[in-house]
Order: structure tokens, then C-alpha cells, then sequence
């Protein structure tokens, strides 16, 4: 028994009949048992073998077949204890308990006892087969059998010697077989085993990749909702709290657009969290942002006092929805960068360029005062250029980000077209 099959304690007939199922929980706990206890097995095992040997003995059982019914007492009680008693040892040492049993087999057939108990000669090679290496047992086989040749020359059947050594070869031979059958079957079951624990170990490993990668996505599409957000919706109020005292009514305009920003980022934060509930089917949920909404979120920027011109180029044919989010939200978070770390006066451009099969091209620069990274100025690292590397990355493109030899700053990032989709109908084989 391997130890990977002593680690294993599943149910291999989850869907089998009761009776079925019963069977194999005895057998597995019997089993269980004996890999904690193998020495009462062994010695049941034993005792069955030294007690049948000493009813043969004593019974006069042994006159019935032997070669010399004159072979003395002590030394048919001596072999029928020879080859019963080291059978204890047959799982742990089973070619030590070869070599000692040999001896009792060469006077068995010496003095032409010729002992049934010499049989358990064919339990010893069992053993051998199922635990030891192939040309352990080819020489265990072949000393084994030596003995029986002397046997059947010295005292020859009827038919020949043939008739005597025959059957034994062939008794041999079965045991054999039968052992490297048995261990044959254990390492197939030890492999399923093994098979089922590395399905086990990827099928976990792959939930904990899925859940990262969630995890991921979920805080991208966070920063991206809250952060662009909440950047407007400070320009926002600092131009409402500038224009408070000389124009109320652009202050009121500046409070209806904070509401509006507000109720908006709220709605997308419920969309965005309604996901990860248990009940998400039920929930309502709304499509991802595409390049057409590029107005509206460029309108958004612009009305928190940020000069924005937009351009395109080329027209939008095929282009994937995953692509266009990606668009989306790099512009997104360049935009919310320029309106957190651009300064006054500054303004922005926006281009978009299309190309064949899908691709796209955007970029996206200002005139502020450039030179730090986002959040650089807190002492700490911005999630933003690490989110739209991300994002840039699981479609094969390309980002550029950095600040602009003439000031300010310039995002650019390239998309290529996505590899058309493979016909997946399967062809018919040519006879």
C-alpha cells in the first residue's frame, strides 16, 4: 500500500447501490485498521497457516502424499513449523522470508517429505511480486522452484518427472501473476488518486486566480468610478464656493452639477457592488461604458472647469466591447489626473484615432505643470498608471505615460485588433 493511497480516505461509490456503498466503507475501514495494526493481521494470517500445518502433522495427514513415509517425526513437526512461522514477516521483509524458508524446502524435498505445507511457498511469492522489484522476483521465482526439480527426479511420478514439476512451476507462476496483477491494480488506484488530488489542488488554485483577478477588476473599476467622480465633483465646488459671492447663479448651476456627478457615481458604486451579492441575478445591472459615452464624461469635465477638445479620426467599425472600455476608462483616469494634479489655467485634448479590424489609438495630454507621477505628492503610489497598464495589458497594448518635453502631461495608448474568432464547427473527416 503506497502512501498516497494511505493518505486517501474518499468515497469511490458515491453513486453506488446502499449494499454497494456498505461493502466499501467495511472494506476501507478494514483496511484503515490493519495500516494502523499490521500485526494483527499478520499474525491471524499465521496462525491460520501454523495451525493447518500442525493438524496435518499431527493428524497423520502428510503419509497420504509424501514421497517417504519414513521420514521422522521431529523433522516433519520442524518443516511444517519452517514454513508456517516466518510467514509473520511476508509484508515487511517478504525475500528475507524466501531465503528463510529455503533451507525447510531443500530438506522437504531432500528426504522426500514432500509436505503440503510447502505451499505456502506460493503466499511468499505473492508477496514478492506485489512488493519488490521485477528481478527480485525472477530470482525468487527460480529458487523457489529449484528444490521441486530434485523432487521430481528423485522421485519420479508414473508419467515422468514432468507430471510432478509441472504443476508446481504453474502454482508458481499463478502466485506470481496474481501478486503483479494486485500491485498493478494498487498503482492505477494510486494514480487516480493522485490525478484527483492535483485536480483538486489546480481546481482551488484556479478559484483563488479568479478571485484575485475579481478582486483586481473590482478595485480598477473603483478607483476609476470613485476617483474620476470625486475630482469632479471637487472642481466642482471650488468653483461654486469661487463664484458664491459675485454669481449665485453660477454657484447654483455648480450645486445642480455636484448633485447630478453625485447621484451618478452613486448609482454606478450600487451597479458595481449589487455584483458581488448573492442575489446579483435579481439585481438590475446596466452595460459598461463604450467610446459613446465619451461625451458625456468629457461634458462632466468640462463643466468642473477643465477646457477639454475632442477629435477623432477614422471611423469606429467592429470595435470590440472590452476595447472600448479599456478606451474609456484610460481616458477616464488621465482626465481625473489632469483635473487633480494639472493646476489652474490648464486645458486638455482628447484624440481618438481608429484603425483596421478594430483597432484604436487614443491620446490624451494638457498643459499643466506636468513632472510628478499622480499621487507623488502624497508620499504615496497611485493606483492609477498601475490600473490602465493593467487594463492595457490583458488586450495586448500598448501605454505611454509620462510628462511632455514643452510641460504639462501625455497619456497614449495603442489597442491592436483583436485575432478574428476561429470557426469552431468541427470538419468532416476525408474517408
Amino acid at each position: 500500500m503506497t502512501t498516497r493511497e494511505k493518505d486517501w480516505q474518499g468515497d469511490w461509490t458515491p453513486n453506488g447501490q446502499p449494499l454497494t456503498r456498505q461493502f466499501h466503507r467495511i472494506i476501507q475501514r478494514g483496511r484503515a485498521f490493519d495500516r494502523r495494526h499490521p500485526w494483527v493481521w499478520n499474525t491471524l494470517l499465521t496462525g491460520f497457516f501454523v495451525t493447518a500445518c500442525l493438524i496435518d502433522f499431527t493428524s497423520g495427514g502428510w503419509k497420504n502424499v509424501t514421497e517417504n513415509p519414513d521420514t521422522p517425526s521431529w523433522l516433519v513437526g520442524t518443516l511444517c513449523l519452517g514454513f508456517s512461522v516466518p510467514l509473520f514477516w511476508r509484508r515487511s521483509h517478504p525475500f528475507a522470508v524466501l531465503l528463510m524458508v529455503m533451507p525447510f524446502s531443500v530438506a522437504n524435498v531432500w528426504e522426500g517429505a514432500a509436505l503440503q505445507a510447502s505451499m505456502t511457498l506460493l503466499v511468499v511469492i505473492f508477496n514478492i511480486a506485489l512488493r519488490t522489484r521485477m528481478r527480485t522476483l525472477l530470482w525468487s521465482y527460480a529458487l523457489a522452484s529449484a528444490p521441486f526439480w530434485h523432487l521430481g527426479y528423485h522421485y519420479p511420478d508414473k508419467e515422468g518427472p514432468g507430471a510432478t514439476i509441472a504443476p508446481i512451476m504453474m502454482s508458481l507462476a499463478l502466485a506470481a501473476v496474481g501478486g503483479i496483477a494486485v500491485r498493478t491494480r494498487q498503482e492505477y488506484l494510486a494514480s487516480l488518486v493522485d490525478r484527483a488530488r492535483q485536480l483538486e489542488v489546480e481546481r482551488d488554485q484556479q478559484a483563488q486566480l479568479a478571485a484575485v483577478a475579481e478582486r483586481t477588476r473590482i478595485a480598477r473599476e473603483m478607483h476609476d468610478i470613485i476617483g474620476h467622480n470625486l475630482s469632479v465633483i471637487t472642481g466642482l465646488a471650488d468653483g461654486g464656493a469661487y463664484a458664491a459671492a459675485k454669481s449665485p447663479d453660477r454657484a447654483a448651476q455648480a450645486l445642480e452639477a455636484i448633485g447630478t456627478t453625485s447621484r451618478q457615481a452613486l448609482a454606478e458604486l450600487r451597479r458595481l457592488l449589487d455584483v458581488l451579492r448573492e442575489e446579483a441575478p435579481t439585481a438590475e445591472l446596466a452595460p459598461q461604458p463604450s467610446l459613446t459615452d465619451l461625451d458625456h464624461l468629457i461634458d462632466g469635465v468640462r463643466s468642473a472647469g477643465l477646457p477639454v477638445r475632442f477629435k477623432i479620426q477614422g471611423r469606429a467599425a467592429r470595435v470590440p466591447a472590452g476595447t472600448q472600455l479599456t478606451i474609456y476608462r484610460v481616458i477616464q483616469e488621465a482626465l481625473t489626473n489632469t483635473l487633480k494634479h494639472a493646476g489652474p489655467n490648464a486645458t486638455s485634448q482628447v484624440s481618438i484615432s481608429y484603425g483596421d479590424g478594430g483597432a484604436v489609438t487614443a491620446t490624451v495630454t494638457d498643459t499643466g505643470r506636468g513632472g510628478p507621477t499622480p499621487n507623488a505628492t502624497e508620499g504615496t503610489p497611485g493606483r492609477g498608471l498601475a490600473g490602465m497598464r493593467e487594463r492595457t495589458a490583458l488586450y495586448d497594448g500598448t501605454l505611454e505615460a509620462g510628462p511632455q518635453p514643452t510641460g504639462g502631461w501625455r497619456v497614449h495608448v495603442h489597442l491592436p485588433a483583436l485575432p478574428a474568432p476561429q470557426d469552431a464547427t468541427p470538419k468532416e473527416a476525408t474517408p
